[in-house]
């Protein structure tokens, strides 16, 4: 950490939530930072619950929310970028693709602040694709108690690996595993055919996607892109910013091809 460390305002709660419907809650960290607050997912299933991603890991994700983490649970990773995977570590059941992986079990964010987490280039080039990095740190606020200099993410054990094709099956609802690389090389979605459900990660939201992070592959993602478009999709449940329909996939999904195919 910088040897200026910023004052910011303390809050007494972290998380937010809304219930999408009788299975679906969104969780979210209203006071990180646009480019990096996640969109993060619990599916109550029968026989467990999902929690798909889990933000920043400033704060325990199941003390917040232990009325949805009472049973067991399992934990998937989209895919293993910093703002994703902060709270994996607390799940006994952890699974992400291979390629993402090492990423949640030795991550290497270790800092609150972007230019020392990323460095200024890094910083400038998220600037370049339209996000204003305009804040000192990640966040905008601090949980009460917590001390800005002793962030770091802590790293999660992953018990098992999910590829293309595999099934996460949590008792009433069964989840095929599609592999949609691009915005990195191991992100993955969960799509529910029974229902049309399409849990994307980030391999596509209604926002600014990021296509030129070092291990990103436009010609991978425009693949993805096309493989979206053939999707019966009912709803998309993404990484950021509001869920939405199969018009608008495929509006996203036609633009990016426009533009980089």
């Amino acid at each position: 950490m910088s040897e200026t460390v910023h004052e910011l305002p303390i809050v007494e709660r972290w998380f937010e939530r809304r219930t999408v419907d009788d299975a679906i809650t969104l969780l979210w960290e209203p006071h990180v930072v646009d480019l990096m607050r996640c969109n993060i997912w619990h599916v109550r299933g029968r026989d467990r619950s999902l929690v798909i991603d889990t933000g920043m890991g400033l704060v325990s994700l199941v003390d917040a929310a232990a009325d949805l983490f009472g049973g067991p649970v399992t934990a998937v990773a989209t895919h293993g970028h910093d703002d994703h995977i902060g709270n994996h570590h607390e799940f006994a059941d952890c699974i992400a693709h291979p390629l993402e992986a090492a990423l949640l079990e030795d991550p290497p964010l270790c800092t609150l602040d972007p230019v020392e987490a990323w460095g200024s280039d890094g910083v400038e080039d998220l600037r370049r694709m339209g996000y204003p990095m305009r804040e000192p740190y990640f966040v905008t606020a601090l949980p009460a108690g917590f001390a800005v200099e002793t962030y770091r993410q802590r790293p999660a054990r992953v018990t098992g690996h999910i590829d293309e094709g595999d099934v996460v099956d949590i008792g009433d609802r069964r989840f095929e595993v599609l592999h949609l690389p691009g915005h990195s090389p191991g992100s993955i979605g969960l799509w529910e055919a029974a229902t049309g459900t399409l849990f994307s990660g980030d391999a596509i939201y209604d926002g600014a996607l990021l296509d030129e992070l070092p291990e990103s592959d436009i010609a991978a993602y425009c693949r993805t892109m096309e493989r979206l478009l053939t999707l019966p999709v009912t709803v998309v449940h993404a990484g950021h910013d509001p869920s939405f329909g199969r018009d608008r996939l495929r509006e996203l999904a036609r633009a990016y091809l426009d533009r980089r195919a």
